[in-house]
């Protein structure tokens, strides 16, 4: 029996030591994703995803409909949108803008080479909708220099850029006197690390900014000054209401892509067929990011394919025998564009990024590696 057959894969770390990775019974989802809780065999994903049989989604609605309302403006923005041009940013500003709002988006970039698809469905959002965008774009060679110390340090390597996404789309609110900012997915409650599904994202973002402001030190490791780790820190004053939208609907990336496509938005399947994926419309953007993604494997043993698969079954979209199949198959593959561009960009040669996750810290499983 193969130990994709099992519910418990014992597998050895590179230090020799023995790894118990549960995986959940329905979904596949391991055991080792940080905050992950299972009960009775069931990790906390597919009990959250369970909560959605008891949830009046017609009263979520008319919630959202009187937040909206609550913000409306005679005169300038009603709301700010952080978009990256992906399904659910068409999917946010869909539903805010048939409502009658009139958005601010806000984009946050990084320097790696970006798909034709990803830069034009950005494009199609902005003038489909013909709305107004801001794009903010970290300096490269502070992009360099982050980027490099967060992956040589922790495997996170984007974690500088997540600090931005999560802050810089407030900070603008905060500059245009917008009161309201939403953001799509509250991606701990859909995966699991918390069973509490508040629509309220000021938390998460004061966190983020807690985390900023105690995390100089660190940076500065890396040849980040304390300024430019501030710069992503909110100003002094009054701070928007921040909503997910995932709160208010049904989230689903499949169902998101419908209502994309219904506003011109284009996947990748004409473009770049990745290595290490089950799907050509999920995180399309950025080329290099799928290696961010990946380094959730070396630290835990599964990355974006397992993730993928696990949501899909939840929602009846594959069946579990063909998760486990997708997870065997792919989920430790690297896309070889992906990777050519992240050693680019960052300025490693190929075998240094390898010797870089072999040895690092934070890598617990070596074998297979990018096979």
């Amino acid at each position: 029996m193969s130990t994709y057959e099992r519910t418990t894969t014992r597998t050895v770390d590179r230090a020799g030591h023995r790894v118990i990775m549960e995986r959940c019974t329905r979904c596949y989802m391991p055991s080792t994703r940080p905050g992950s809780t299972f009960v009775d065999g069931v990790c906390g994903a597919c009990r959250n995803f369970d909560t959605r049989a008891d949830v009046d989604w017609d009263a979520r609605e008319r919630e959202f409909d009187e937040l909206l309302k609550k913000h409306k403006r005679e005169v300038g923005y009603d709301c700010l949108l952080p978009v990256s041009g992906g399904k659910d940013s068409h999917r946010i500003v869909h539903e805010v803008m048939k409502r009658g709002m009139k958005p601010l988006l806000c984009t946050v970039t990084d320097s790696f080479g970006h798909t034709n698809a990803g830069s034009f469905n950005l494009r199609n959002l902005i003038t489909t909708f013909k709305l107004n965008h801001f794009q903010y774009t970290i300096n490269h060679d502070l992009f360099v220099r982050a980027t490099r110390h967060a992956f040589e340090t922790t495997g996170e390597a984007l974690k500088f850029v997540e600090y931005a996404i999560y802050t810089i789309p407030v900070r603008l609110a905060q500059a245009f006197d917008i009161g309201f900012v939403v953001f799509g997915e509250n991606s701990s409650f859909e995966y699991g690390s918390t069973d509490v599904n508040s629509p309220n994202a000021n938390p998460a973002v004061a966190a983020m900014n807690a985390t900023i402001g105690g995390s100089a030190a660190y940076w500065e490791g890396g040849g980040i000054s304390t300024e430019e780790v501030m710069s992503l820190q909110l100003s002094g004053g009054a701070i928007p209401e921040v909503r997910y939208l995932s709160y208010y609907y049904p989230w689903s990336s499949n169902d998101n892509l419908a209502i994309a496509r219904k506003y011109g938005f284009v996947d990748l399947s004409k473009e770049w067929k990745r290595r290490g994926t089950i799907e050509d419309f999920e995180q399309i953007d950025s080329k290099a990011y799928m290696i961010h993604l990946w380094l959730k494997y070396p630290k835990f043993g599964f990355q974006r394919v397992a993730d993928i698969a696990s949501r899909r079954v939840r929602e009846g979209r594959l069946t579990l025998d063909e998760a486990k199949r997708y997870i065997k198959e792919r989920d430790h593959l690297v896309d070889d564009i992906a990777l050519k561009d992240f050693c680019d960009v960052l300025g490693y040669s190929i075998p240094e990024f390898w010797k870089i996750v072999y040895t690092a810290p934070w890598c617990r499983f070596s074998d297979g590696l990018g096979a």
